[in-house]
């Protein structure tokens, strides 16, 4: 999937950037300037530390996204309807708190929310374990562990995002995003090892304590940050809602970032769609065993790694535009290798670890250039409201793909029903195609403005 979580540098851009500004063919065309070696992020210390608390956050959660779905039916014995539910209860947040979250933060530093986010998600997680050592463990505490977490997380998201251009030079957006990623593929490659393997060792409850630990570790490196973060100006005039339709206006009306955001709330809508019924297609239809899939998920997670390393590259190599529009053209094109997986075991699996691989390294290539791009022209104090705005589209076609998925396996066959996931996916890239996107060769150097004018 592209564009979550998630949650991630041509002319110069005024510091009050109306919506349509950045589409000045000046921007499109962009200028290459004279090639200057710059300090790798190794050596920025702040970002070490921000990379590192995700390193170390992304490796936990790996083993708490094994570790309680494993609770609520091996340990609980929840039935799918209430294993279902618990999905939809940690994703509420994202669809119910994501806009008001953006405005909100764009009133406030965002490093404390990070702090408090970590720190929170902690606290909500070892919950977990203490119930279940007092033998009163049930299924609800899952729900309001995940409502919590999930309110966290989308404040977290949203705040990371936004803070990262106040951290780094806008020339350094790519590496930063890029380097970010990295730490993403680590944690999908390593991660489903290391979380079954710890509830192997441990009671699946007693593992959640791993994940509680990196909230705990992520949070204490983000708090030893000492690069000042510039205090928002105070919006007395205007009201959470007033805040919350600018932002909306300033995606919707930007030619850049509403075509993105339709790109990627395609290509969200069509992989919902296709993977929501993808277990009962491997294991059932083609009866395929969890540890073939498993290990093809996993090696196919080498594709995030490499989508990471040549993000950066390729953007400078064939330009911002027509990567983040091939990108998507061939993320959309690999989900038709799923459609056409055999029920012969061993090629199943080395065509799900390609179509994995694929799918893995565009998401990582499109994600960084446009990210960095979005980045790169929004105003410093509309950073909140713009990430907010593209999550709440890009995020809120999930759920709806997830349930479409469920409803066409019911009347129709399941590899059909994958075959219109491909085909909405694949169609993905047109929006950027058709728009000025294609034609980024560059991201702006200028940085983003201080302010927003509505």
């Amino acid at each position: 999937m592209l564009e979550a979580h998630q949650s991630l540098p041509e002319a110069e851009l005024s510091a009050e950037l109306s919506a349509e500004a950045v589409a000045d063919p000046a921007i499109a065309a962009g200028t290459r300037a004279t090639p200057t070696r710059r300090p790798s992020l190794w050596r920025h210390v702040d970002f070490m530390k921000i990379w590192s608390a995700a390193t170390v956050s992304l490796m936990g959660s790996q083993v708490s996204q094994i570790a309680i779905p494993y609770i609520a039916v091996v340990v609980l014995r929840s039935s799918a309807f209430q294993l279902g539910l618990l999905v939809t209860v940690e994703m509420l947040p994202f669809i119910l708190l994501t806009l008001p979250a953006g405005a909100w933060l764009d009133r406030v530093r965002r490093r404390p929310v990070l702090i408090a986010g970590d720190l929170g998600r902690a606290a909500a997680l070892i919950t977990i374990p203490i119930a279940y050592a007092l033998g009163v463990l049930t299924i609800w505490q899952l729900y309001a562990v995940g409502f919590v977490a999930g309110m966290l997380t989308v404040l977290f998201d949203v705040a990371d995002q936004s803070y990262l251009p106040a951290l780094l030079d806008t020339d350094d957006l790519v590496e930063g995003n890029a380097k970010l990623q990295i730490s993403a593929s680590a944690a999908q490659i390593a991660g489903p090892g290391l979380g079954g393997g710890v509830i192997g060792l441990v009671a699946a409850p007693f593992a959640i304590v791993l994940d509680a630990i990196s909230f705990l570790a992520s949070g204490s490196l983000i708090a030893l940050i000492r690069k000042p973060e510039p205090r928002p100006e105070r919006k007395v005039h205007t009201s959470l809602r007033q805040e919350i339709a600018v932002g909306l206006r300033y995606v919707t009306g930007n030619r850049y970032l509403r075509m993105i955001a339709g790109s990627t709330a395609t290509s969200n809508l069509g992989s919902s769609l296709a993977f929501s019924i993808f277990p009962i297609f491997a294991y059932v239809e083609l009866n395929l065993s969890p540890a073939l899939v498993g290990l093809a998920f996993g090696l196919g997670g080498f594709g995030v790694l490499a989508g990471a390393v040549l993000a950066g590259p390729l953007g400078r190599r064939f330009g911002v535009g027509p990567v983040i529009v091939g990108s998507m053209f061939v993320s959309g094109l690999s989900m038709f290798i799923v459609v056409f997986l055999p029920a012969t075991a061993i090629v199943a699996g080395a065509m799900l670890l390609v179509a994995q691989f694929l799918m893995g390294f565009t998401a990582v290539v499109y994600n960084v250039n446009q990210v960095s791009f979005r980045q790169a022209i929004t105003p410093l104090d509309m950073q909140g409201r713009m990430n907010a705005t593209m999550r709440f589209i890009v995020w809120g076609t999930m759920p709806l793909g997830s349930v479409a998925g469920g409803i066409l396996a019911t009347f129709l066959p399941l590899r059909t029903t994958i075959l219109v996931g491909a085909v909405i996916s694949s169609s993905a890239f047109l929006w950027v195609l058709v728009s000025p996107v294609r034609s980024l060769r560059v991201i702006p150097k200028s940085g983003p403005g201080p302010s927003y004018t509505d």
